[in-house]
């Protein structure tokens, strides 16, 4: 594969990733302009993730039914339509709906994912799941900053609509570069390749125990981010929307630090990369608790945070698909299913917090899934192979 279609492929996996993200920077103006209290503004980031966990289970196997290159291609003119809808609503029901079918449609994504695996010919498959992968990162994470821009220069619903005009332009770009290739289709039925997923965790002990740690550490993610910009944009700080997201900056430079976690896996020491990795996430919070006082603080506490979390992530993906080669999709539908539940349970679980009992309320919660993860390593370690 040319350097230029990897790059192709991690834009659209960036870009695609980022739709869930967005709102996270912008919950103050969202819950101003429709009047939603700020306890309940989370559930528009909870109802994204809850669809996106659905699309993983419903529509990420589809790669191995059908025609890859077509199901890309209308994911993406699909979801350019769902992001117009969020744009342009009128009304806070209206807004749920666009999100929901915004977050279904995102795992595109997970199907760019091995449909670049499988254009790429094994000496190079590492490599350009790697580059695809950092787009992932970088999408996830420079989401906010571009959301927290763009809003302050031209309000909220800026971000959905330039957004839907990227993804038109991905997508027909996708479809005039993407070759058209056989693979070789499984024999199971729809229905019975949805429930495969399930069986997975059946007989699959690494993959239960790891896809719990990844429950945990989104559902830590999660809590910062989303509430994050409530104490930031209150006084003292009051800070813009172009600052609250400019702290996307200093996450992903957390994050694309925990890249080699991958390479410290295949070198059997992905046990002590989680442990090490947990230990941080929990520290994290004794700076993040600062936050209203001191911006420095924060952003040292979201670098750890951010670097812990995509450790324990990578590091997770690289053991669980050593787990059984031949079912790779099926066992990133099925753990992905944990980290969006994750992410879903810390939006609506942090706005809720932050409203009975503020900023310190919101840093003891994440303080204490940080220190459950830790525990639950410890506990797992002697039945959880390297």
């Amino acid at each position: 594969m040319s350097a230029s279609k990897a790059l192709l492929f991690s834009a659209a996996c960036g870009l695609a990733v980022a739709n869930i993200y967005y709102a996270q920077p912008l919950l103050d103006a969202i819950a101003s302009e429709f009047g939603v209290a700020p306890a309940a503004v989370g559930l528009v980031v909870t109802v994204t993730q809850i669809c996106y966990a659905l699309g993983l289970l419903l529509l990420v196997p589809l790669g191995d039914l059908l025609n890859r290159r077509r199901l890309i291609v209308v994911q993406m003119l699909l979801s350019a339509g769902a992001l117009l809808i969020v744009g342009t609503a009128s009304s806070a029901p209206v807004l749920l709906a666009g999100m929901a079918a915004v977050g279904l449609l995102a795992v595109v994504t997970q199907v760019l994912v091995a449909y670049a695996s499988t254009l790429a010919s094994s000496a190079e498959r590492g490599r350009v799941v790697g580059v695809v992968q950092s787009g992932i990162v970088i999408g996830i994470l420079l989401a906010r900053t571009f959301a927290g821009t763009l809003t302050d220069l031209a309000g909220w619903r800026s971000v959905y609509l330039a957004s839907a005009l990227l993804m038109f332009v991905t997508g027909a770009a996708l479809y005039r570069i993407l070759p058209d290739v056989f693979h070789k289709k499984t024999e199971l039925s729809y229905p019975q390749l949805l429930r495969s997923v399930f069986a997975l965790f059946i007989e699959e002990r690494l993959l239960r125990i790891r896809a719990v740690l990844a429950f945990l550490i989104f559902t830590v993610f999660s809590t910062l981010w989303t509430a994050l910009v409530l104490p930031l944009s209150a006084p003292p700080l009051s800070l813009s929307h172009t600052a609250v997201g400019a702290f996307g900056l200093a996450g992903a430079a957390g994050a694309l630090a925990a890249a080699r976690a991958g390479r410290l896996a295949d070198r059997g020491l992905g046990q002590r990369t989680t442990g090490w990795a947990l230990v941080l996430l929990l520290a994290s919070w004794g700076f993040i608790g600062f936050t209203p006082h001191s911006p420095a603080a924060a952003v040292i506490g979201v670098i750890l945070l951010d670097f812990a979390v995509q450790a324990v992530h990578v590091t997770n993906q690289s053991l669980i698909f050593t787990v059984r080669p031949e079912a790779r999709s099926r066992l990133t539908a099925g753990y992905m299913i944990f980290y969006s539940l994750g992410s879903a349970t810390g939006a609506l679980a942090s706005t809720n917090l932050y409203a009975i009992g503020g900023w310190n309320g919101v840093c003891l919660f994440g303080a204490a899934v940080s220190g459950l993860a830790l525990l639950f390593w410890a506990v797992t370690r002697g039945r959880n192979p390297e």
